[in-house]
């Protein structure tokens, strides 16, 4: 499959995860409808705004700059996060006889099927080096990690109250998923080092961060104390995340985004 032909698909979906990214956020019916896990609260339904939006944007940066290297690092996301998922979601519509989460596990299949595609298509195409990664945005994909890793584990072993907002347990161990292959997006990109290869990861970020903040905000004074202590951390992070990713795309002059220079390292 030639370049053109991926990058024409991939602004398809795009477009796609940009327009699911609204209507989840704005929880329109047939988005509502299309969810098949029950006990979504709005909060979590933002959540999976933001995660449709942190893909579309992160894929955007790559295919719109034609940094096709770049693009191996969302496969092995979608790969982490869709095959685990499509397990647990078949396993959980056979064991229950919920026709709507067997459907969706499968749709999780092709999607971790899709991810595999992409990471072996991408990954043999190289990146440009010529840029390197600046130091304080390596050393963030670090701190990422390390916090990504910590919360997926045990969301993924349903322990309570890691998110500061109610979820099930099946949510539980759907987000840990997705938060665990969102670390091995940042350590794919520690793995192979450079601007072009960590520009998408903030892209994403940036995407993610705008989704949340607001909402964030707006909750922080009347969550309930279990939540409080939670939120306030999250918020900073992601209130972190959002001002690391704009600084870098857009002021810093050997990294924004209309800029060609050589980035320095620090």
């Amino acid at each position: 499959m030639t370049k053109t032909t991926v990058r024409y698909a991939l602004f398809l979906i795009c477009a796609v995860q940009f327009f699911l990214a609204v209507a989840f956020f704005l929880q329109l019916p047939f988005a509502v409808n299309l969810w098949p896990f029950t006990g979504t609260t709005p909060l979590t339904y933002i959540f999976i705004a933001s995660i449709f939006a942190a893909a579309a944007a992160s894929t955007l940066w790559a295919v719109s700059t034609r940094n096709y290297g770049a693009l191996a690092g969302i496969g092995l996301d979608y790969l982490i996060i869709l095959a685990p998922v499509a397990i647990f979601s078949l396993q959980l519509g056979v064991s229950t006889g919920n026709s709507q989460l067997t459907t969706y596990g499968i749709v999780c299949v092709f999607g971790a099927l899709f991810g595999l595609w992409l990471l072996r298509w991408s990954i043999r195409i190289p990146i440009d080096t010529t840029r390197p990664m600046p130091r304080l945005v390596r050393w963030s994909f670090v701190a990422f990690i390390i916090a990504l890793l910590i919360v997926s584990v045990q969301l993924i072993l349903k322990v309570p109250n890691v998110l500061p907002w109610a979820i099930t347990p099946e949510l539980s161990v759907v987000i840990g998923w997705m938060f665990l292959g969102a670390a091995a997006y940042f350590v794919y990109a520690l793995l192979r080092p450079s601007w072009v290869n960590s520009a998408g990861q903030l892209a994403g970020f940036l995407a993610y961060d705008v989704v949340l903040i607001v909402p964030f905000l707006q909750r922080l004074p009347t969550v309930t104390p279990q939540f409080q202590i939670g939120l306030m951390i999250y918020t900073a992070v992601v209130a972190y995340s959002g001002l690391l990713a704009f600084y870098y795309l857009f002021i810093r002059k050997p990294t924004r985004v209309w800029t060609h220079r050589p980035a320095s390292s620090v």
